[in-house]
């Protein structure tokens, strides 16, 4: 049986069901319509019985059914959010069983946004609040943060598994390395302690993966927040989330809390900015100003593409106060990354890497990867386990030309 509410017994015995109020009595009297708690509708009979009317209460078992007393029955209220007006003075809310449509608030006009007190038989009966809280379900916890919890994914990745960038790794284990494991020599010369470390540059140049080597060698968990994943479409939740990941972050003997993508939750505020992206942008300054510096056991990194876009609050002093600069490859990086997934792949030698490093001026890590795909997938075809040299240039060639084909319509777009 669908679900219909709590399950009643009358005073026989014999008679068990579900309580359900008469919502209209067909002219001859013969089909009566009533309708559960929860608003689903149910059809009877009216096996012989004249003297129902709308309002009467009933109790419906399987194959039969009674009037009960009316006084059993308690409208049941519940909470949802507003979500546009609908014809014929009726509102579409959001509620914790879904989508769902009920009568408009009488001559109180309602807003999209607006938090209101429904029941299914009167429809909207009061707002609570012109802002929309938090309405869901018990079991819909949003502010789990397990997700964003990847110590156990972060794999036993080594500095060696990062190609290229020489200078750039060198800076990011200077700075994160010496605040782990000397923060008792920073305390004692009263220096200020490393908060936060943003890794800004072109997109597919290694930002995250810098962040999980990292996190990897130096032992420490790792939170790892994807921009668009920390947004919660329940007012509050967000702010809720970032309080869960830096309280737990700071129970651990040492942790980094990477924020990918962070300019696409914390741009500069302006007055056309929309208030939750305020208020996200608020909480972070809050959190990186508030974790124990005292301990020195968290660090939060963030990486963009948009280093001009971030609010400036979060760049002053004692916040992202450090930036280590990605730029695009070059030939020496190149080689070495084309080098880095020669040694994870099974390959057969001569592989023309440096003559495709020294020809992929301008490509990213990410597209130098794109080769290797493209390498593996032609081997495969092939029926062969390993990729010879051939297999490289012809996966060069192709990936020349998906890239141009991409940026001939990013031109024309």
């Amino acid at each position: 049986m669908a679900d219909v509410g709590e399950e009643w017994e009358a005073d026989d015995p014999s008679l068990t069901g579900h309580l359900a109020r008469v919502v209209r009595v067909a002219d001859n009297t013969e089909v009566i319509y009533a309708q559960y708690p929860t608003g689903l509708l149910t059809r009877l009979k009216a096996d012989g019985v004249t003297d129902i009317e709308v309002g009467d209460v009933l109790l419906v078992g399987d194959d039969r059914w009674r009037t009960v007393e009316r006084d059993l029955w308690h409208e049941p209220t519940g909470i949802g959010i507003v979500r546009s007006s609908l014809p014929g003075d009726r509102l579409l809310i959001e509620a914790p069983g879904g989508m769902l449509t009920t009568e408009a608030l009488g001559d109180i006009p309602t807003k999209p946004g607006n938090t209101i007190l429904y029941t299914i038989r009167e429809g909207a009966t009061e707002i609570i609040d012109e802002a929309p809280i938090r309405v869901r379900d018990a079991a819909d916890d949003t502010t789990d943060i397990s997700r964003f919890d990847y110590t156990n994914k972060k794999g036993n990745l080594k500095y060696a598994d990062f190609g290229g960038y020489a200078d750039v790794v060198a800076r990011a284990r200077h700075i994160l390395e010496t605040q782990f494991n000397h923060h008792s020599r920073l305390d004692e010369i009263k220096a200020r302690p490393v908060k936060g470390v943003l890794l800004a540059g072109p997109p597919g140049t290694g930002k995250t993966h810098l962040a999980r080597v990292i996190a990897a060698e130096s032992d420490a968990s790792l939170f790892l927040v994807s921009g668009p994943a920390i947004v919660s479409k329940y007012v509050g939740d967000t702010e809720e989330i970032l309080r869960k990941i830096f309280a737990e972050a700071q129970t651990r003997d040492r942790a980094i809390v990477f924020f990918d993508e962070i300019d696409s939750i914390a741009s500069e505020r302006t007055e056309g900015s929309h208030e939750s992206s305020d208020r996200l942008v608020a909480q972070l300054l809050t959190e990186m100003d508030g974790f124990n510096e005292a301990a020195g056991n968290v660090i939060v990194l963030a990486a963009t593409n948009r280093a001009d876009r971030i609010d400036p609050a979060l760049t002053r002093p004692g916040r992202f106060d450090w930036e280590i600069t990605f730029k695009l490859p070059t030939t020496s990086d190149r080689l070495s990354i084309l080098e880095v997934d020669a040694r994870r792949l099974s390959t057969v030698a001569p592989l023309p890497l440096e003559e495709i490093a020294a020809a992929t001026e301008g490509w990213s890590g990410a597209e130098l990867a794109s080769v290797w795909t493209e390498a593996a997938l032609l081997a495969a075809e092939a029926d062969r386990s390993a990729i010879d040299g051939e297999d490289m240039l012809a996966a060069y060639l192709v990936s020349k030309h998906v890239r141009e084909e991409k940026r001939a319509h990013v031109r024309s777009a």
